[in-house]
């Protein structure tokens, strides 16, 4: 079981009507989301972040973002946010050949180099200690504008939130969510974890 249960989507309207956001991005309201709501300034204010870190001002695509956060939560090691992203990423638009090959982003010719340049400043950024340096720098200034990379930024800063909040709490892990990462991820080793809802 979780840390802390989730409540209920009608314990607070406020969230509950941002939360529609979730409906498009995954299909349903994410458990981590409900269990905000113990504090819902907290949720509220999640919510309006991913709203704005979310949107498309430039030429880093929805499908895109998803990938960065899931390289992001690989690289953290949090499964619960790995089948989010990736779900997202399907429901986006995400190539099918990138979603059966994200592991490979580095080698497989399905990525550019410019998403290769976004999603290698996604695992620099999020490894502790963080290993942005002068090359990262250069790859990413190759193909991407200066609010390009605060979006790209925007995107791990998010998920390393939802990193720490998902994998401390032990979230339980929502049907949708297992479907897609069992499908893109499950060949390579994905497993719900501390997210099945009975190691806690």
């Amino acid at each position: 079981m979780a840390l802390v249960n989730p409540l209920s989507p009608d314990h607070d309207l406020e969230t509950k009507e941002l939360a529609e956001f979730f409906n498009e991005t995954l299909g349903f309201c994410p458990n981590s989301v409900l269990t905000m709501q113990h504090r819902p300034s907290i949720s509220k204010a999640f919510i309006n972040l991913n709203v704005a870190v979310m949107a498309n001002e430039g030429k880093v695509t929805s499908a895109l973002k998803r990938m960065i956060a899931w390289v992001s939560s690989n690289a953290t090691g949090c499964r619960y946010c790995q089948a989010h992203a990736i779900r997202a990423a399907e429901r986006y638009g995400a190539e099918q050949e990138q979603l059966d090959n994200i592991w490979e982003y580095r080698t497989h010719s399905a990525f550019s180099d410019a998403e290769r340049a976004a999603l290698d400043f996604a695992l620099a950024a999020s490894q502790v200690p963080n290993t942005v340096n002068s090359d990262i720098k250069k790859e990413l200034h190759k193909y991407w504008d200066n609010g390009e990379i605060v979006e790209m930024m925007g995107v791990i800063s998010l998920f390393g939130y939802l990193n720490r909040w998902n994998d401390s709490m032990g979230t339980h892990i929502e049907d949708g969510a297992v479907e897609s990462a069992e499908k893109y991820l499950g060949e390579v080793g994905w497993e719900k974890g501390k997210h099945d809802g009975s190691r806690y």
